[in-house]
């Protein structure tokens, strides 16, 4: 049985998932074929949301244990594991079946199995529910995403050595939590883990944590994370795993070289980054080009080397967010209607969800020093603005990072409460080409967390105003 399409869509994750809805919109007759059984991809599944919701519950129990007393409120909070991870489940469910609903509403055809383009043109399903199914089409979008990284000498088993799929589902709190990567996922989880009452040890090959962020944000990151119990081996590289009835003890040593040592604990969180998934698309039969760590090579308009196929999301450049995944999944099927969208790929925010949060855009200092461009910094401390005192939150700072010459704001680096809510009044300047100046002139209103957004353009002229 074959059935044809203007747009069939290979993943069901942010970008595919998206894609599909936005070429339906524009009257594109279109399917997505997804394998996992749900949409939604890693990032509703067992990533952005899942994390996102044991972050707020452990978040809750720490607060309930360290700071309620202090507004006031007496309790003796107890751990209900089983019921944090139900709720979590149950987020989930919802949202999932909540595109389904929507892909229902847009007339699209929801293709349950594994995809596997046959040639251009041609996508047929090799295992799941529609097996056998051959979907012929004028336009294949591959949104296929990405899948953590192993390391080598360590067997994943989700269960006792662990990638951040098995971290959102241990059954009972671990003693001693190892994560292997200081970057944003295992970071977050680290969190809540620590938060639960586990001993968490981050273990970064490199000199610090969230190595892409702006150096300054990270160093303040780390001291913050640490004040919270968080203990970090950076500079270090894990070189093995061994496995017993209690736990596992990972052999390390120097990243430079040197002696070895060992940590024992119960549970080990691998997540030394991702990588593209293209397991069983045939992409190497019809000749799609990738370079050696398997990203899909596309123009600008999102085309492979071979007519009618594009790909978006994770498996190809980039950097690896859901949003950027959603805004890309947009802009192809414009494409394919024949419009002329854009992604302006400087504007793009990245969020760390911790306590407290990290978010930035655009160019840090040390890029801009690689450039050599003039640049003005302007910063202001949560401890000086007003609702971050009456919130009892007032560690961090934001940082505007502005054109010497012209002004132009080229990027943001806000460490503290809400800064990934407050990230993006600097995404919009960015992209409609403000200033600093067009920031301080903005009335903010009191007492709000967005003050101190104000106050860092005031201070990129030093004109901040309480400070």
């Amino acid at each position: 049985m074959s059935e044809t399409y203007d747009v069939v869509v290979i993943g069901g994750g942010p970008g595919g998932y998206v894609a599909a809805i936005r070429a339906a919109q524009l009257g594109m007759k279109t399917a997505c074929v997804e394998m996992r059984g749900k949409l939604g991809g890693t990032c509703l599944n067992v990533g952005c949301i899942p994390s996102k919701a044991l972050l707020q519950s452990s978040e809750l129990y720490h607060e309930a244990q360290h700071s309620f007393a202090s507004h006031g409120i007496v309790v003796s909070p107890k751990l209900d594991l089983k019921a944090m991870l139900d709720r979590k489940a149950k987020i989930v469910e919802g949202l999932t079946g909540g595109i389904e609903f929507l892909f229902k509403k847009n007339k699209i055809d929801y293709v349950k199995g594994r995809g596997h383009i046959d040639a251009p043109g041609q996508v047929s399903v090799t295992e799941g529910d529609d097996k056998g199914k051959v979907l012929t089409t004028k336009n294949i979008v591959i949104a296929t995403g990405s899948e953590s990284t192993p390391l080598p000498g360590l067997d994943v088993d989700e269960k006792t050595i662990v990638t951040s799929t098995g971290a959102l589902e241990f059954d009972k709190v671990p003693k001693h939590l190892a994560v292997i990567g200081g970057g944003v996922i295992g970071l977050e989880l680290g969190s809540v883990w620590k938060r639960l009452g586990a001993q968490v040890t981050v273990i970064e090959f490199l000199d610090r944590i969230v190595p892409n962020m702006d150096g300054e944000v990270s160093k303040t990151f780390q001291r913050t994370l640490k004040k919270q119990g968080l203990e970090f081996k950076l500079k270090t590289k894990v070189t093995g795993a061994k496995k017993s009835k209690s736990g596992v003890e990972l052999t390390m040593e120097p990243a430079a070289g040197g002696d070895v040592e060992t940590l024992s604990v119960d549970k080990v969180l691998v997540c030394i980054g991702r990588r593209p998934y293209t397991e069983g698309l045939g992409l190497d039969d019809i000749g799609v080009e990738r370079d050696k760590r398997g990203v899909i090579q596309v123009d600008a308009h999102y085309k492979t080397n071979i007519d009618g196929i594009y790909a978006i999301g994770d498996c190809i450049p980039g950097p690896m967010l859901a949003h950027k995944a959603e805004d890309e999944g947009v802009v192809i099927a414009e494409i394919l209607a024949g419009q002329k969208p854009h992604i302006n790929y400087d504007a793009i925010p990245g969020v760390v969800y911790t306590w407290p949060e990290v978010a930035d855009v655009g160019m840090s200092e040390e890029k801009l020093k690689e450039q050599g461009r003039a640049y003005k910094v302007g910063k202001f401390p949560f401890m000086a603005n007003s609702r971050a005192k009456a919130n009892d939150a007032t560690d961090g700072f934001v940082k505007i990072l502005a054109d010497a010459e012209t002004d132009r704001v080229l990027g943001a680096h806000i460490i503290g409460p809400a800064a990934g809510e407050m990230i993006h009044e600097i995404v919009t300047i960015i992209e409609f080409g403000g200033s600093s100046e067009d920031v301080a002139r903005t009335c903010h209103a009191h007492p709000t967390f967005s003050e101190a957004v104000k106050e860092a353009a005031l201070d990129v002229e030093k004109r901040a105003i309480h400070v």
